[in-house]
């Protein structure tokens, strides 16, 4: 058989670099795209850059994303690329609508033109639960999003379906829950709590500002996630999947748990600040993953004290720890 071929969009990010080593691990050619830049940084994938097809390409032009499919052939796209932070996109709604939701739009129509045999991924998210509507979320819990991100991310995911039912195409949606890892961007606050912690262990810093505590978010480890998106297309049958690890953990526990890594009391060093409060707060997601349980086999592996430790010790090398 000859070699799967996967483009991942995005690929420089969190997700992509752990979907990336995955899916070189199972024998794919793996092309990653990757916006053309006055700066680029992969430092997510430098370890396995060398095995990777980097191709520059947009969410914002069809064109070129035609182009990549045409050139590589792909049999599985997936599509995590977006404006993925929900504080920026109260800042910058218009930039996020045009990558995050018409993105979708361009990328699922540029496979329907060129192959509509492509199996496709969609990175859905529990921000489009926002409001929650019922505890815990399943496949069938309605929308309710608090950000303009969420906003977006319901419009990509809906296209999603319409295009599935439209134009009988093998895309699924994975309506994941918050993933994390020592690769998480400094904008996210489990990376912004472990590095801080980091440095203050360190002596190099004194205090950590945060927003609201009482947030409640269902965690998992991104590298346990990668491999249900990778699931979802192996399937006869697309669908979409929520994936989560079904427990709820607060701002203020994320802070206990990263802290006591070093031996410290959090409430000695971390303040509040109305300015990372969001205009409209999610406050409570947790996720009901019984269908990826039940269909995909899937369950998640790391805990969410093991995942943030990791993260700290991370952040310990990361500045010099010995």
């Amino acid at each position: 058989m000859a070699q799967p071929v996967a483009l991942i969009t995005g690929i420089t990010g969190q997700d992509g670099s752990y979907l990336a080593e995955l899916l070189l691990d199972k024998g794919y050619s793996v092309v990653g795209m990757h916006r053309r830049s006055s700066t680029l940084n992969f430092e997510r994938i430098h370890h396995i850059q060398d095995r990777l097809i980097l191709e520059p390409g947009d969410l914002l032009d069809e064109v070129s994303l035609m182009r990549v499919l045409r050139t590589y052939r792909p049999s599985e796209v997936y599509n995590l690329a977006a404006q993925s932070f929900v504080q920026t996109s109260f800042g910058q709604p218009v930039l996020t609508g045009e990558t995050t939701a018409l993105g979708v739009t361009r990328l699922l129509d540029a496979i329907r033109m060129v192959d509509p045999q492509i199996r496709f991924y969609q990175a859905s998210t529990s921000e489009m639960f926002g409001k929650a509507q019922q505890v815990p979320q399943s496949e069938s819990t309605p929308f309710y999003p608090r950000s303009p991100y969420g906003v977006a991310k319901v419009y990509g995911h809906w296209i999603t379906i319409n295009y599935r039912e439209s134009y009988g195409m093998h895309a699924s949606s994975g309506i994941l829950f918050n993933h994390e890892s020592p690769r998480r961007g400094f904008e996210f606050v489990t990376r912004k709590v472990t590095h801080a912690v980091a440095r203050i262990a360190l002596g190099l810093a004194t205090s950590v500002t945060l927003g609201n505590l009482e947030a409640q978010r269902d965690w998992g480890f991104a590298g346990d996630y990668v491999r249900a998106m990778w699931l979802m297309l192996q399937q006869d049958t697309p669908s979409d999947y929520v994936i989560a690890t079904g427990e709820t953990h607060s701002v203020r526990e994320l802070c206990e748990n990263a802290f006591s890594v070093v031996d410290l009391d959090w409430e000695k060093y971390v303040e509040i600040d109305q300015r990372f409060m969001r205009p409209a707060e999610v406050d409570l997601l947790i996720g009901d993953a019984s269908k990826a349980h039940a269909q995909l086999s899937w369950h998640p592996i790391v805990s969410f004290e093991d995942l943030i430790a990791s993260m700290v010790k991370a952040d310990l090398a990361l500045l010099g720890a010995p």
